[in-house]
This record gives structure tokens, C-alpha cells and sequence, in this order.
């Protein structure tokens, strides 16, 4: 290549990367469409939206789990960027209207809830479940005292803390006290097989570049700063199986 046509290359190249800088765009394999939840991937299930992968080890598993009598049932899959974008409106609306600041509304809403683009639902790989089975409490199914002691999904909970590793899936939101970020989650799995590849490329994503412009709720309190402390508490200090 002669010279002038590689430094006019070399020219374009780097005005390129100008525009899409590497530390927002480049992911790996995965776009920043599916990461966030807006891409269209092929899902499987029926009532629920799993990576084909996922749901192939998913009915395995639930397959398992009727033998001890337990029906695993999910309540929660992929969830696309404008639902949770629906979810963090709605959060941040009933918080402010109470009287509540916009800095502690966002505080109060990240303890169970992400922010929209940021959470795992977006990949197709996560699953928050119950037992069908089991005598449903009433009121909001989705509490920890449900998983624990006598709660009415607590078999559940004692079979997937013996068996849910076998088939991929591992609690995501765990109770160590040490962890920050999200509370306990004692219903939240992830198939790691495949969480694990997005959540490497998701470590690659700029959270304030890619969200400065999606017109959220409460948008002028998401700094860099915070975005940056979220990214390190809540989006990878979690399960560390996950991690490896």
C-alpha cells in the first residue's frame, strides 16, 4: 500500500472509532442492542421468553424437579429495555409524588430494581420462579420470606440449592452479607452457560454514554459517577460462580 492511501486509511479509521468509541461499542460478540434489551433474538417458551439454549436446560430441569413433586414456574423472563423502561417510570413517578428526592428515589428503586439497559432479563437467560405446585401466598409472590424457613416455595428453594447447577442456572442475587448492589433474590436464576459471555461483553459498555439519551425518569441524577458505582455494585457484584 503506498503511503498517502495508508495514512488516508489510517485517517478514516480513526474518525470512526471517533464516533463509536471502543469503550461503548465494542462488546465481544454481542451488540449493544441485545445487551440492552433491544435487539430481536429467537426466544423459546411457553408462557416465558428464553435463549434456546436456556430453555433446552430449563425443561431438563424442570423435568427433574417434577419428580419431587415440584412444578418450577416462571413468573418472570426477558424483559425488553422499553418494559423495564415502563417498570423504572412508574417506580420513580409513586417515589417523587410522595415527596421523595430524586437522587433517594433512584437509591430506593436500585435496591430491587434496575436501571433500564442494565438489567440481565434483557439477555434471555434469566428466570425468576416459584412453585406451582406449592399453596400460593397471597399478595406479592416475589418476597424472601416466601424461600425461606416455612415459606411456601422453601422446597423449592432446598431443590434448587441441590440441583439447579447441574442444568446451568445459578442464583444470581445471593445473601452474603459482604455483597452490595441488589438485595437477596432467592428467586432469581441465571443459566450461566450463557449469562456469563453477555455479562463479559456488558463489562465493556460506557452506562452513562448509552443512557444519556433514553429519556428516563429522573435521567439528570444519573451521572457518571453514580453509573459507575452501580456498574461495580449491582451489575457485578453478584453470585461469584457467575464470575469464573
Amino acid at each position: 500500500m503506498k503511503r498517502r492511501h495508508f495514512i488516508k486509511s489510517a485517517s478514516l479509521l480513526g474518525m470512526a472509532l471517533s464516533t463509536f468509541p471502543h469503550s461503548i461499542w465494542a462488546t465481544n460478540s454481542i451488540s449493544c442492542e441485545l445487551l440492552m434489551g433491544k435487539g430481536s433474538p429467537s426466544f423459546y417458551g411457553n408462557g416465558y421468553k428464553l435463549l434456546q439454549e436456556a430453555h433446552e436446560s430449563f425443561l431438563k430441569m424442570t423435568a427433574d424437579a417434577l419428580k419431587a413433586g415440584i412444578h418450577i414456574k416462571v413468573v418472570s423472563s426477558y424483559r425488553d429495555f422499553e418494559h423495564q423502561k415502563r417498570i423504572w417510570n412508574r417506580k420513580y413517578n409513586l417515589l417523587t409524588s410522595r415527596g421523595m428526592a430524586g437522587p433517594e428515589a433512584i437509591k430506593s428503586i436500585i435496591e430491587y430494581s434496575t436501571i433500564p439497559g442494565t438489567s440481565r432479563h434483557h439477555w434471555g437467560t434469566d428466570l425468576d420462579i416459584i412453585d406451582g405446585n406449592a399453596v400460593q401466598p397471597t399478595g406479592d409472590l416475589l418476597l424472601e420470606e416466601h424461600f425461606e424457613g416455612q415459606g411456601a416455595f422453601h422446597k423449592l428453594k432446598q431443590w434448587m440449592n441441590a440441583n439447579a447447577n447441574r442444568f446451568g442456572f445459578f442464583l444470581v442475587y445471593t445473601n452474603d452479607p459482604s455483597r452490595k448492589g441488589f438485595k437477596y433474590e432467592p428467586w432469581h436464576y441465571s443459566y450461566k452457560p450463557l449469562s456469563k459471555t453477555y455479562l463479559e461483553s456488558y463489562r465493556e459498555l460506557d452506562l452513562y454514554e448509552v443512557l444519556k439519551n433514553e429519556h428516563l425518569l429522573g435521567a439528570e441524577f444519573l451521572t457518571p459517577e453514580l453509573l459507575s458505582s452501580y456498574k461495580k455494585e449491582h451489575v457485578l457484584d453478584i453470585n461469584p460462580e457467575l464470575l469464573r
